[in-house]
């Protein structure tokens, strides 16, 4: 793991992921998708658009305090 300015670089294997959208988003707007590693203890979310590109852990305490906060309701 490298460990740069508080940012972790890490490697999951998320070949066999679920990923979810929204069922709110239609097809051809921009929206992220979601895939639960509940047996990793993680949250994987990307851009629906790029589904080869980058992808953002978060562990599951940091996804329930987003989800929490209300940010996401824009």
């Amino acid at each position: 793991m490298a460990h740069r300015k508080g940012v972790h670089s890490v490697s999951f294997d998320l070949s066999n992921a679920t990923w979810f959208k929204s069922s709110k988003s239609p097809n051809a707007s921009e929206c992220v998708e979601v895939a639960f590693a509940e047996d990793a203890g993680f949250v994987g979310v990307r851009d629906s658009k790029d589904p080869a590109g980058p992808v953002l852990v978060f562990s599951g305490e940091q996804w329930d305090r987003f989800l929490g906060s209300g940010i996401w309701r824009g």
